[in-house]
């Protein structure tokens, strides 16, 4: 039986955690389970909500302290969410690296629709804010890659180069060598 109760209070809990959190709605226990919020922002939140609920990101951005662009990312990352929207501001970067390079651009244009998705899909939408630093990490990889693979080349014509040398002096010491036979 006990066992029973500590599985389902982990459950609870597991359910907690990856749920999302309406600022708005949250008790301090609540937006402390956010990653990179504290007591002492939890507490900041709460006294500026006394005030009026907050109407969008920018509205929090501005009348917490502390609250900034990135951190308003990564607490919407981690399912906070103000009126049921994730953090806009997040797409805004990727979309703006996007214009850079051309993979990233279909995956930019779906970034903004995940931002307005309800409450509900904050698990999605976390992990499609995570996307850009796979392929940032992705990117990294593929250069590191090209610049081995362009190393071996390079290496690979220096070999053949110097081969050929070998094999120019062995020709050409060939004929020498048949003419001190005869």
């Amino acid at each position: 039986m006990l066992k029973k109760i500590l599985a389902l209070v982990a459950m609870l809990y597991a359910a907690v955690c990856f749920a999302a959190v309406d600022v708005n709605k949250a008790t301090a226990a609540e937006l402390d389970s956010i990653k990179g919020i504290g007591p002492s922002i939890s507490t900041k939140i709460l006294d500026e909500r006394k005030k009026g609920n907050f109407k969008d990101w920018n509205d929090l951005v501005e009348r917490v302290k502390g609250v900034g662009e990135g951190n308003a990312a990564k607490f919407s990352t981690e399912g906070l969410t103000v009126n049921g929207s994730s953090f806009k501001g997040a797409a805004a970067a990727p979309a703006a690296a996007a214009k850079k390079d051309e993979k990233p651009a279909a995956k930019a244009d779906a970034k903004p629709a995940a931002a307005v998705a309800p409450a509900a899909a904050a698990p999605a939408a976390k992990e499609e804010k995570k996307d850009p630093k796979a392929e940032a990490k992705a990117k990294k990889e593929a250069d590191k890659k090209a610049k081995a693979e362009e190393k071996m080349k390079k290496a690979e014509e220096a070999k053949a180069k110097k081969d050929a040398g070998k094999n120019a002096k062995a020709d050409a010491a060939k004929p020498a060598a048949s003419a001190a036979k005869k």
